[in-house]
This record gives structure tokens, C-alpha cells and sequence, in this order.
């Protein structure tokens, strides 16, 4: 997947899950499928940007570290 985009489309499920289930708690009659499919929704979102970030994290502590001389 191109890393240009990869944050911007798991910041849109979470938005998008998150929105379900604002609307599914609003409603007077609970859809239980609906606030599932929200969360759903939201975990992969939440999962797919855990993954990016480890993925693209810089760990400035490896490149700092002295290395031994052989």
C-alpha cells in the first residue's frame, strides 16, 4: 500500500466507525448490527494505523548507539 496515503485512509475508518456509532447511540431504537459494524469499523482502523506506525517509526535510539569496533 503507498505509505502517502496509508494514515490519511485509517484516519477515515475511525472517523467513519466513530460516526456510526455516535448515530446508533443517538437513535431512540438501537440497531445492535449498526453500533457492531461501528466498532468493527473503528478497531480495524485503530489496527491498521498501530501497523503503519511501527511500520514507519524512527528509532533514533538504533542509529545513536555506539557500535563495537571489530
Amino acid at each position: 500500500m503507498n505509505k502517502k496515503y496509508g494514515q490519511l485512509i485509517n484516519t477515515i475508518l475511525i472517523l467513519i466507525g466513530g460516526a456510526i456509532m455516535i448515530y446508533t447511540i443517538s437513535m431512540e431504537e438501537r440497531n445492535r448490527y449498526l453500533q457492531v459494524l461501528g466498532l468493527v469499523i473503528i478497531m480495524f482502523g485503530l489496527y491498521r494505523a498501530t501497523n503503519f506506525w511501527v511500520e514507519t517509526k524512527d528509532d533514533e535510539d538504533d542509529n545513536n548507539e555506539e557500535k563495537p569496533e571489530l
